[in-house]
């Protein structure tokens, strides 16, 4: 999975994802809410926010930034924050692995669906730390490679056919503990019975 391939297939149905995926991660979307910190007043940056569907889930009080690599999707983004979204400060297209904010810039930074599909999630979870201020929340929604044997041997099995179905499916969780030298503060299901799970990770003060 490229950039490249990301951007155009993005592109190709910026209009119809909110039809097509709203309700299939919506589940997720609530309970990653509930998971982070209370927010009212604080700082927090999505990645691969898309369409800005999660921001009603946003209280009103927050003060959200969201960043992209598909223009076609912020236009959508754009569009529900035109419609009346006081706590949304903006969108910008950007790369998550290469985020154009300062050091310790944000109370929390969010990624929910969005690890699977980028070309180095290390990178972008190096840049998510980054930006986190010490003290501060990060937080996961994603699919992570099953604990089980069986569904571990399909998972990989289907890693060849990553860059044609856009979806990396053996991602490991240990490895994000790995690069952080941080354990979870906590790792929960999310949604699709469990299939995928939100993790809170909290940055060392």
């Amino acid at each position: 999975m490229d950039l490249v391939s990301i951007r155009k297939s993005y592109r190709r149905y910026a209009r119809h994802y909110d039809a097509t995926f709203g309700r299939v991660f919506a589940t997720g979307r609530h309970s990653a809410q509930k998971t982070l910190a209370p927010l009212e007043g604080k700082r927090v940056l999505e990645v691969g926010v898309g369409t800005g569907i999660s921001f009603p889930e946003y209280p009103d009080g927050v003060d959200l930034v969201g960043i992209d690599v598909s223009r076609e999707m912020l236009q959508v983004a754009q569009e529900r924050i035109n419609g009346g979204l006081p706590g949304v400060r903006g969108v910008a297209e950007m790369d998550a692995e290469a985020l154009g904010f300062r050091d310790d810039s944000f109370d929390a930074v969010v990624g929910m669906y969005v690890a699977s599909v980028v070309p180095n999630p290390d990178r972008m979870f190096a840049e998510m730390w980054r930006v986190c201020r010490p003290g501060g929340q990060i937080l996961l929604v994603n699919h992570f490679a099953s604990r089980q044997w069986l569904l571990r041997g399909v998972e990989r099995s289907l890693r060849p056919l990553s860059r044609a179905v856009g979806f990396r499916p053996d991602m490991e969780l240990d490895h994000f503990v790995h690069l952080t030298g941080c354990e979870p503060e906590a790792v929960e299901p999310a949604s699709l019975f469990g299939y995928w799970k939100q993790v809170a990770f909290r940055k060392p003060a």
